[in-house]
C-alpha cells in the first residue's frame, strides 16, 4: 500500500492512498461474487452469468462502488497507523482511480490533533463561591416536594387556566385545509408546558370542555416542516378533560409522609443540609470550570472545523441515545418541538468546541507537568466501573482491551490535570 501526506492550513491533512492492483481485483470479484444472485442475464440462470457477460452488459464498472467500499475501511486504518498522526475528526472520502487492472487510489481529508501553547495554567484567579443556603431556598425546595406530592383531581364546572393538564381533540387548517400531520385525539397537554408551538397553549386558557375552540396561531419560519414554516394554521381544538394539582397542607403530616423526620422543622433542617451539600458541589464544579476556561483563554491553539463537526455529530448522536431510552424517536422530538438536525447541530457547536478546548488544554497540563497514572489508579477506576455496571473487574478489563485501558488511563491523567489546576487556582 502506498501512502502520501500532505498537510495543509489550520491542522487539516489529505492522505492520498494507493491500494495495488491485485488487491483492486480482488475486491472486484469479491463484489461479483456478491452481487450476482441479484443480476439477471438474458441465456444464463440467476447467479450464473460469468463476470464479464455483467459488465459487458451493465457496463465495466458495474462493480467499482461496492469494491471501493470494501477496499477503503482497512486501507484507511492502515494508513492511519502508517501516517504517525493523531487524527481528529472523520474521513471525508474521495475516490480518486479506480479501474481494472490499475492501482485504487482514494484519498482522505482528516483534521490533526492540534498543538496546544500554554499560558498561565498555574495560579489563575476564579471567583469566590456563595455556599450559604437561605430561607426563601429552603421554602422552594419544600414547595417542589408539595408539588411533587400533589393529588391530580379532575375538574368539573370551569374553564381551562393556565398549568391544568389537559386532554384534547385537535385538527389543524391552513388556508381552510387540512393538513398531515396536524390531528390528535385523545392528546394530553399540560397548559404551559411549551410542547406545542407558540401561542397554541396560551390560546386554550379559558376554554370550556366540550366547546370546540379555534386556536389560531402561525408556524415559526424555522419550522420543520417546509411545507408549513411561516403559514397562519388554525387548530379547531375541543378540550375533553381537565385535571388540576391539589397541593398537601404543610404541616407535621405532610413532613412525616415525604421523609423519615416527624416534624416539619427537622424535615426543613434536612432540605437545608442536603441544599448545603449540593451548594458546596455546585460550587466546586464550578470553580473547575472557571479554571479550564482561565487555562483556556490563555492558550494558543487552532482547532480544524473537521473536528468541531466530529465532535458535534456525537454530542447529537448521545442525545438521540438519551431520547430514545425515554421513549421518543428523533423524529418524533423534532415534529413536536420544531427542531431540525441543522438547528441541533449548530445550538451544541458553542458546547463541543468547549469541550475540545478543556481536553486539549487539560492535555497540556499533563505534559507540562508530567502527570502520570499509575497501575493502582487503574485498577481503582476498573473497580468503579465494575461497581457502576455490575460486573466483574477481570470482565471489564476483557471488554476494555489495550486500547480500553489506554483510554481509561489517559482520562485519570486528565482528572489528575484539572484537580492540579484547582488546587493551585487563587480565589478574588
Amino acid at each position: 500500500m502506498g501512502l502520501q501526506v500532505e498537510k495543509l492550513e489550520k491542522n487539516m491533512a489529505i492522505l492520498t492512498i494507493e491500494v495495488p492492483a491485485e488487491e483492486l481485483e480482488k475486491a472486484i470479484e469479491g463484489a461479483y461474487r456478491k452481487n450476482r444472485n441479484k443480476i439477471s442475464i438474458p441465456g444464463f440462470r440467476k447467479g450464473k452469468a460469468p463476470r464479464k457477460m455483467i459488465e459487458q452488459m451493465y457496463g465495466k464498472g458495474v462493480f467499482y462502488e461496492d469494491a471501493a467500499n470494501a477496499l477503503i475501511p482497512d486501507a484507511y486504518e492502515k494508513a492511519v497507523e502508517e501516517c504517525g498522526e493523531e487524527i481528529v475528526s472523520s474521513p471525508k472520502i474521495s475516490v480518486t482511480q479506480i479501474e481494472s487492472g490499475k492501482p485504487f487510489i482514494f484519498t482522505a481529508e482528516v483534521a490533526l490533533k492540534p498543538v496546544v501553547t500554554l499560558g498561565a495554567y498555574k495560579g489563575v484567579e476564579v471567583p469566590k463561591a456563595d455556599v450559604e443556603v437561605t430561607d426563601e431556598e429552603v421554602d422552594a425546595e419544600v414547595e417542589k416536594e408539595r408539588e411533587n406530592s400533589a393529588r391530580t383531581i379532575t375538574v368539573e364546572g370551569r374553564p381551562v387556566k393556565d398549568g391544568d393538564m389537559t386532554v384534547i381533540d385537535f385538527e389543524g387548517f391552513v388556508d381552510g385545509v387540512a393538513f398531515e400531520g396536524g390531528k390528535g385525539t385523545d392528546y394530553p397537554l399540560t397548559i404551559g408546558s411549551g410542547t406545542f408551538i407558540p401561542g397554541f397553549e396560551e390560546a386554550l386558557i379559558g376554554a370550556q370542555i366540550g366547546v370546540e375552540t379555534d386556536v389560531n396561531v402561525t408556524f415559526p419560519e424555522d419550522y420543520q416542516a417546509a411545507e408549513l414554516a411561516g403559514k397562519a394554521a388554525v387548530f379547531k381544538c375541543t378540550v375533553k378533560e381537565i385535571k388540576e394539582k391539589e397541593l398537601p397542607e404543610l404541616d407535621d403530616e405532610f413532613a412525616s409522609e415525604v421523609s423519615v423526620y416527624e416534624t416539619l422543622a427537622e424535615y426543613r433542617d434536612s432540605v437545608k443540609n442536603k441544599l448545603a451539600e449540593k451548594k458546596a458541589e455546585d460550587a466546586k464544579n464550578a470553580r473547575e470550570e472557571a479554571v479550564i476556561d482561565a487555562i483556556i483563554a490563555g492558550a494558543e491553539m487552532e482547532i480544524p472545523d473537521a473536528m468541531v463537526e466530529t465532535q458535534q455529530r456525537q454530542m447529537a448522536d448521545d442525545f438521540a441515545n438519551r431520547i430514545e431510552t425515554q421513549g421518543l424517536s428523533m423524529e418524533q422530538y423534532m415534529q413536536f418541538t420544531g427542531m431540525t438536525e441543522e438547528k441541533l447541530l449548530e445550538q451544541i457547536k458553542p458546547q463541543a468546541l468547549k469541550r475540545i478546548q478543556s481536553r486539549l488544554v487539560l492535555e497540556a497540563v499533563v505534559a507540562a507537568e508530567g502527570i502520570t497514572a499509575s497501575e493502582e489508579d487503574f485498577e481503582a477506576e476498573v473497580a468503579k466501573m465494575a461497581e457502576s455496571y455490575k460486573m466483574e473487574t477481570d470482565k471489564v478489563k476483557e471488554l476494555l482491551g489495550e486500547n480500553g485501558k489506554k483510554q481509561v488511563m489517559e482520562d485519570i491523567c486528565v482528572n489528575k490535570a484539572v484537580e492540579f489546576a484547582v488546587e493551585n487556582a487563587v480565589e478574588k
